[in-house]
């Protein structure tokens, strides 16, 4: 893979929003790393550059709200969208929101426009 490929984070405790996610963010020619909870979100960040994090608000046991703010803090260059089935999202400090259910081409193009590559890495 293209070193210079960037690097999508998903993060949601639900495998199948993950693997919708993943394979249709690769086909888009995004390198794509998941998590299932914070504590791997933690680790994926902490292995190697992720540009752009899509996180669910509610990861199992876990709170995304309050990650989203650990990655404000500790993470200040990474791109941040929500997951949410929520209708609102107040005063939530992401970059986008993507509400569940979402349309493939809805998460494609935030994740496109929260991380604009100069060109094309897949070949």
């Amino acid at each position: 893979m293209d070193s210079h490929a960037q690097t999508v984070l998903v993060v949601d405790d639900d495998p199948s929003i993950r693997l919708l996610c993943r394979l249709n963010l690769e086909l888009e020619g995004w390198s794509v790393r998941e998590a299932g909870g914070l504590p791997q979100a933690r680790e994926q960040l902490a292995d190697g550059a992720v540009d752009v994090v899509v996180l669910d608000v509610h990861v199992g046991s876990g709170n995304g709200l309050e990650f989203l703010q650990e990655l404000r803090r500790d993470r200040p260059g990474v791109k941040v969208a929500m997951l949410t089935g929520s209708d609102r999202l107040e005063g939530v400090d992401s970059d986008a929101v993507i509400p569940k259910p979402f349309r493939i081409e809805q998460l494609t193009t935030t994740v496109a426009r929260l991380a604009p590559r100069a060109a094309r890495t897949a070949g």
